[in-house]
């Protein structure tokens, strides 16, 4: 549901004076926010020696898990290591096959071979390019043992519908990497399937200043197998029961993502509006598809993704007068080099190959103005043109 706005129109007031760059992600402004607070904290750190699985990394757990309304919360080193090890946990390896939406951060596919088995990619739905649950059912083989349910752009891909598409044999398994404070009639990451896997990068809606991730679980024995596979296998010092990895979340990037954990409900607020805006200016403009919401779902507008024709000379146009526009993500999946193993050509997944040429990230983050979004809306007309 949006939250109701005044609508903005252009005006000559708006596109006269001093022209500046319009970041496609403005981390700077976030920073100014929490700085005074995170440098005390790591202040504090660093007078007690806490550098490995520290308080803050607790209290930090604590605080997200109870912010997305899950029962536990793991931290680790990485969106990547957070979806392999929900994987692993959830006693997918070798010989099995997990199905992956195409249009995806490679990460979301490289998880699933790292954990030891093979991806199985399938096509979106031409609406909201989210997971399509029909393809799903059409890929489940005798080898199945997972689907990766991407919450893609900021929304939730459909959950009720991917759970009936692969019944209760498969694991269902979230990547809640852009969906952070995202809900489904209510419902958050990690709560439809047996874990949430997310990412802090520095640009995700909750960042940290380096690399961070963790699972998200309502299951006592994913948390606990995840707390030992993070941490060499290891739940007490110097016993290994399995062999397990070094990917830690950092006692220095918890603090700063405890910090901006105060601040996400209102910065994803401000993201919503900037949505509601661009909603408003790009109404009519008939080259331009905007994104669409899935009913039911609570948007957090990670990215505002519009389709349009002839994007790379449209982009090309935003990047030459200062507007930070982006793709996300030119190729996908299937056509990558590093998968180029698994035997697909172009043509095998239309819709997501087709978006892929057309999608079209604009600037959206905590912080952007009216102003700076009715520039970038005036150049997206001129480019256009």
């Amino acid at each position: 549901m949006k939250e109701e706005h005044t609508p903005v129109k252009l005006s000559e007031s708006h596109v006269t004076g001093t022209v500046h760059p319009i970041p496609l992600v403005d981390l700077l402004w976030q920073h100014r926010h929490v700085s005074g607070e995170v440098i005390r904290r790591w202040e504090a750190v660093a007078e007690t020696a806490d550098f490995i699985l520290g308080e803050d990394v607790l209290e930090f757990e604590r605080a997200y898990s109870a912010f997305a309304g899950v029962r536990h919360c793991a931290g680790v080193a990485s969106g990547t290591d957070a979806l392999e090890l929900a994987l692993r946990a959830g006693g997918v390896g070798a010989g099995d096959e997990v199905i992956v939406p195409t249009n995806s951060f490679i990460a979301s596919a490289a998880a699933v071979v790292r954990a030891g088995a093979t991806p199985v990619f399938v096509d979106v739905d031409p609406i909201y390019l989210l997971i399509d649950p029909t393809k799903v059912a059409g890929a489940v083989t005798a080898k199945t043992a997972a689907v990766v349910a991407v919450h893609l752009f900021g929304q939730m891909a459909p959950m009720t519908e991917l759970r009936s598409a692969v019944g209760e044999r498969m694991l269902l398994i979230e990547d809640a990497a852009q969906a952070h404070g995202a809900s489904q009639d209510g419902i958050g990451p990690g709560g439809f399937g047996l874990a949430a896997a997310t990412s802090f990068y520095p640009g995700k809606n909750l960042g940290a200043y380096g690399d961070a991730g963790a699972v998200l679980t309502d299951d006592d024995g994913i948390a606990e197998r995840t707390l030992r596979l993070r941490d060499h296998g290891s739940s007490t010092k110097y016993e290994h029961p399995e062999l397990g990895f070094n990917c830690r979340l950092d006692t220095l990037q918890a603090v700063v993502l405890r910090e901006k954990l105060r601040f996400l409900a209102a910065w994803n607020g401000q993201r919503r509006r900037a949505a509601d805006v661009y909603d408003d200016l790009l109404q009519d403009v008939p080259d331009i598809q905007t994104p669409k919401v899935v009913p039911g779902n609570e948007h957090v507008w990670h990215l505002y993704v519009v389709r349009v024709p002839n994007r790379d000379r449209v982009l090309g146009r935003l990047r030459d007068v200062g507007i930070g526009a982006g793709v996300h993500y030119p190729i996908p999946i299937h056509m990558q080099g590093a998968f180029r193993f698994l035997g697909h050509e172009k043509g095998d997944f239309p819709v997501a190959e087709r978006s892929c040429e057309e999608i079209l990230s604009l600037p959206i983050y905590p912080g952007i103005d009216v102003d700076q979004q009715l520039r970038v809306v005036e150049e997206l007309r001129r480019a256009l043109g």
